[in-house]
């Protein structure tokens, strides 16, 4: 599984105006079974996505389709994490 951290880099103030391309592929990473949860980095820093059912080539070219990276609104940082134990909630994460 991943963490993906999305922080505001230059051109912070263009998030406004790709908001809806930007919710749209956030949309699209739920609807394929990748996006696991998404919210905000505080305070107002940017935001996070856990994600699961990807390899890191494949969530690299999904980051950087987001428009947000693409536009230089955010900075991207992927991060992996393996597994060992979870609440039985979490159980399906554990391989």
């Amino acid at each position: 599984m991943f963490i993906v951290l999305l922080k505001f880099s230059e051109n912070k103030a263009q998030a406004g105006e790709l908001m809806d391309a930007h919710n749209e592929w956030i949309k699209n990473g739920f609807d394929e079974g990748v996006f696991l949860l998404v919210g905000g980095l505080q305070p107002s820093l940017g935001g996070g996505i856990v994600t699961h059912n990807t390899s890191k080539e494949e969530l690299e070219s999904r980051v950087n389709d987001d428009p947000f990276v693409k536009n230089n609104v955010v900075t991207a940082e992927i991060l992996e994490i393996s597994p060992a134990k979870a609440d039985e909630r979490l159980q399906f994460l554990v391989n």
